[in-house]
């Protein structure tokens, strides 16, 4: 009997204790903020500003006017905010005209990019260390879209037109060019097959070369014989 008391005196506190530790999990939990609450997500662009020497009065694309220009301007840029700069400051007499850009949420700027389309060897991008509202960044220089000249000049820039320009990703590598003909599929398989032809050729009268040699050794060495 007093066995039996104490061992249902064990199993009470043992319920208790887990109880207990049940409670006081509940209540992390509870109070965690991850759990009670998610994070606020942060407000999408509304509209892109740009502004320069040669424009008169700041053009500005809304979203909601223009969406499609407006994600094609966005993109010029967005991927700027995170990425570690490319290159070195260039040369400022190669750098051409600047054009400022700026990302607003509604009407207020949040980041602030200035773009170099013309500039010597492809388009170049800088981001400045001070961005709106405080936020400190790297400052860096970056290799632009190859976009950048005409998406501008869409939207208004006085820039010449570029019909050679290809689309460009993030980051436009050397920033040259690409010459239509590089892009037809029959003009590279000639441009192939010619060399190939070529150096078959070569190859062929390599060899011919070698055979010769190889044959007037033999003979030489027979006639000794």
């Amino acid at each position: 009997m007093v066995t039996q008391a104490r061992a249902n005196r064990v199993i009470t506190r043992l319920v208790a204790a887990a109880g207990a530790t049940a409670a006081v999990v509940a209540l992390a939990i509870g109070l965690s903020p991850g759990v009670a609450s998610a994070a606020p997500k942060a407000p999408s662009p509304t509209a892109v500003q740009i502004a320069g020497a040669d424009i008169t009065d700041k053009i500005v694309v809304q979203q909601a006017e223009q969406p499609r220009l407006f994600t094609m301007l966005l993109q010029e840029v967005n991927w700027l905010a995170t990425a570690q700069p490319e290159t070195a400051a260039p040369d400022a007499t190669k750098l051409g005209p600047k054009y400022t850009m700026t990302v607003l949420v509604k009407n207020s700027p949040t980041q602030v990019y200035d773009l170099y389309p013309t500039a010597s060897g492809g388009p170049r991008a800088h981001r400045d260390a001070r961005q709106p509202g405080g936020r400190k960044s790297t400052d860096g220089w970056f290799y632009g879209r190859l976009t950048m000249s005409e998406t501008l000049r869409i939207s208004g820039v006085p820039l010449k037109e570029k019909q050679d320009v290809v689309n460009g990703g993030i980051g436009g590598g050397v920033g040259q060019n690409i010459d239509v003909e590089e892009l037809d599929p029959a003009a590279g398989l000639n441009q192939f097959l010619g060399e190939l032809r070529r150096l078959l050729l070569l190859n062929g009268a390599v060899l011919m070369v070698i055979m010769v040699g190889l044959a007037g050794i033999a003979y030489l060495i027979r006639r000794r014989v």
